[in-house]
């Protein structure tokens, strides 16, 4: 059986790192906390578990702080988490046989990432990341920020999740001013970390600099394909956020040449023609959607709501628009048993139960 080092980087986590902690008990052979400056009870809480806590200097970069940790590790594997991260029951057993049988050659361990839910608790949003690490494998963290690590040599993908729990808001302007930081000491962005750096952009509203940095980004050429994806909707994004719907939907396009239109972006597609009343056209793409295989072991962002209840619940409305009734009860009752819970489920199904009293 292997033995894993537990690595979290941490200030001021009290709150959380005991909920992280007790998810993952029984798992680490050690726990490497590594701290970059709490005032808090971290330390205690830290200590209270068996990690010894290591203090590291905070220098605006998380690929800097997790390379320490990494460091400080001395078992087979390390396993990376957040303090607010933690693992369901389930995974933590999937997790424990897992370690019981994995073969020792193996370099990386990608687990899926759960970072939005639903009203109940259902991911909303998830992708594949580096989880679990030969330790020896001389892996290195890159960038400040959205830090990552390139995998390579023997990956094995797991359905084992980590589901991110974010309980506070932290500081919402923390990586925009790192990424404007860097710049304005003439650091020339990664086209990853060009990416992130639009994303938060477009996050704090600011659309046009966003645009101009995803068209930068997708410019270039130099972008993962994963990446370049996201780019070209997320340009759409901001397009329409500034009016020009010509333009997003030029950036949708852009999309199809890295490869046929996942889920995701039919949806996309989709609701560009609903909002202007093409309900046959948006059909088209909907029901698209729902044909599109789950292509998302490459590491890129999986919405799975795209590939069920989204499309089933907008092609219900499409085809009561064109008139076929009967087609969209037939969409809204799928959709229904998908989620039977679903506000517009529900109403959908009491509405055409309405109309036939």
């Amino acid at each position: 059986m292997v033995t894993i080092s537990l690595c979290i980087i941490v200030k001021n986590e009290e709150e959380h790192l005991p909920r992280c902690l007790r998810s993952v008990q029984g798992i680490a052979d050690e726990i490497v906390i590594v701290d970059t400056g709490s005032t808090d009870g971290t330390k205690a809480v830290a200590a209270g578990f068996g990690a010894k806590p290591v203090d590291f200097v905070w220098c605006d970069d998380f690929s800097a702080a997790r390379n320490f940790a990494f460091s400080e590790a001395t078992m087979d594997y390390c396993l990376w988490l957040d303090a607010d991260d933690v693992l369901t029951p389930e995974d933590r057993e999937a997790l424990l046989r897992l370690k019981e049988t994995l073969d020792p050659a193996t370099d990386v361990v990608m687990m899926r990432y759960h970072t939005a839910f639903d009203a109940d608790g259902r991911p909303t949003f998830t992708y594949y990341r580096e989880r679990l690490l030969r330790r020896t494998a001389g892996f290195r963290w890159e960038g400040a920020v959205h830090e990552a690590i390139q995998p390579r040599g023997k990956i094995l993908y797991s359905e084992i999740a980590v589901t991110h729990r974010k309980t506070g808001p932290g500081d919402p302007d923390r990586n925009l001013r790192i990424y404007e930081n860097q710049l304005l000491a003439g650091k020339t962005l990664s086209p990853r970390a060009q990416f992130y750096y639009a994303r938060e952009l477009m996050a704090h509203a600011r659309y046009e600099d966003a645009a101009s940095v995803f068209r930068d980004f997708l410019d270039g050429g130099r972008g993962w394909v994963e990446n370049n994806l996201e780019a070209c909707r997320d340009l759409a994004r901001c397009e329409t956020a500034l009016g020009q719907p010509e333009k997003a939907f030029s950036a949708l396009c852009r999309a199809l040449r890295f490869g046929p239109p996942r889920a995701e972006l039919c949806c996309d597609f989709g609701k560009f023609f609903f909002d202007r009343g093409e309900f046959k056209t948006a059909a088209f793409w909907y029901e698209a959607a729902l044909r599109a295989e789950a292509d998302d072991t490459a590491g890129g962002f999986s919405e799975p709501a795209c590939r069920g209840v989204i499309p089933c619940l907008q092609l219900c409305v499409c085809y009561y628009r064109l008139g076929d009734t009967a087609r969209a009860e037939m969409y809204n009752d799928r959709a229904g048993a998908l989620q039977p819970e679903h506000p517009a489920y529900l109403y959908n199904r009491d509405w055409f139960a309405s109309q036939r009293a």
